[in-house]
């Protein structure tokens, strides 16, 4: 087993959270600042906004050019990105171990203080919706975007992180920046680093990171409430059927998310499951299919995604009714927790050998429960799952409502699933 150290963590007078993980076996060390802010937060007329954000704040600082950045980053021989969720955005850098104060410097520099020319939010606002053009181009992600939005109708767990064309070609440069001083506030930051380094130096490094702002306020969340859509079909000359398959989920803190990995993980998660069996290898169905379970505050998510040919649809919704029936009726075999547990409990393993999952998992868990769980105890919680509490949890989340989308050249509808 890899060796894992236990995690650190520091409030600064600020209200930043600082939680670092040292691995002295490493030769790269990975910073991130996470803001507890994504697409559920935003309104309607800015949805986009935290993917904006994201971007602008690569453009530079007064001192530094978005090309200085990435010259000083190529340089080192390392990387820098960012991505946003539905409830967080997160900037970071993996980078060799002595450059760790550069890294936290610049990471901090970009986050507090963008510039915001005007030009250059005129530029990435092109960039975006060529992104958004892009997205609208790929079938699977038309899918899988609708299904959001038909599982949590009008609530922002619903809402695509990119926005729309719509909002990004609308959305004023002096909303942006008020969105920034809104969220990008300490109360709502943590700062994550894993690799060979000292807890004590990257809390002296970070400690002047917005020592002088308003603590401010993590956003206010409310549970969805209304129904999901049961069904969705998109026409699209595809030669596929598209179909993406949800059910509710589990939050993030709800004691069932365990067995529900192990019970996704047995549905499709992997290439050992009932449906990649069943409709790949048995019946070739489909080139792609999977599962995949997602965890929020307040609420989460199964989806499911399948492409076939549109004349084998009907016989793709009978196999995957029949997986679920049975699924719901005898749950899972001796063997299949077996596989899952071995599954899960390796994949968390591997993902330690890497100083960028390692900081993940620091930024994830603080930033979405205030806490990092140890490895041990999410070792210990995986493998106290019994084949009854997955049972269980197949009739509490696949055995209640549903929705289903289908992109495909369909005129007259497609049979209900």
């Amino acid at each position: 087993m890899t060796a894992v150290e236990a995690s650190e963590k520091t409030v600064l007078p600020s209200g930043i959270r600082v939680v670092t993980e040292r691995m002295p076996e490493a030769s790269s060390v990975a910073t991130g600042v996470w803001v507890g802010v994504g697409s559920r937060d935003e309104t309607d007329e800015l949805s986009g906004a935290s993917h904006f954000l994201e971007h602008l704040l690569f453009k530079g600082t007064e001192e530094r050019s978005a090309r200085s950045i990435a010259t000083a980053i190529d340089a080192a021989g390392g990387e820098m990105n960012a991505f946003t969720s539905r409830e967080h955005t997160a900037f970071y850098t993996r980078l060799p171990v002595d450059r760790l104060d550069f890294a936290l410097s610049l990471l901090t520099d970009v986050v507090s203080r963008p510039a915001f020319r005007e030009g250059e939010v005129e530029a990435e606002r092109e960039v975006i919706l060529e992104e958004i053009l892009m997205s609208e181009d790929a079938p699977d992600d038309v899918a899988i975007t609708a299904l959001y939005e038909s599982l949590f109708p009008a609530h922002g767990v619903g809402r695509e992180t990119l926005g729309t064309r719509t909002t990004i070609g609308a959305m004023p440069r002096y909303e942006i920046v008020a969105f920034h001083h809104r969220h990008y506030r300490p109360a709502n930051l943590v700062v994550a680093a894993a690799g060979d380094l000292s807890h004590d130096q990257v809390v002296e490094s970070v400690s002047g990171f917005f020592a002088d702002a308003e603590a401010g306020a993590r956003p206010g969340r409310q549970a969805p409430t209304e129904q999901p859509v049961a069904q969705r079909v998109i026409t699209r000359p595809t030669e596929q059927a598209h179909v993406a398959i949800g059910w509710r989920g589990l939050d993030y803190d709800d004691p069932d998310r365990y067995a529900l990995w192990v019970a996704n993980h047995v549905a499709g998660g992997g290439m050992s499951s009932r449906l990649f069996q069943e409709v790949r290898e048995e019946r070739g169905l489909a080139y792609t299919v999977y599962t995949s379970p997602s965890s929020y505050q307040d609420c989460g998510s199964v989806t499911l995604y399948a492409g076939t040919s549109p004349q084998r649809l009907s016989e793709l919704f009978d196999v995957v009714n029949q997986v679920i029936d049975d699924l719901l009726a005898l749950g899972i075999t001796a063997e299949e927790h077996e596989v899952a547990t071995g599954f899960l409990t390796g994949s968390l393993l591997l993902g330690l050998e890497d100083t960028g999952s390692r900081m993940v998992r620091l930024g994830s868990s603080e930033t979405s429960r205030d806490e990092v769980i140890p490895v041990e105890e999410h070792l210990a919680r995986i493998r106290a799952v019994t084949p009854d509490d997955v049972h269980r949890v197949l009739r509490r989340v696949f055995g209640g409502a549903h929705t289903s989308v289908v992109v495909g050249p369909f005129a007259d509808g497609v049979p209900q699933l």
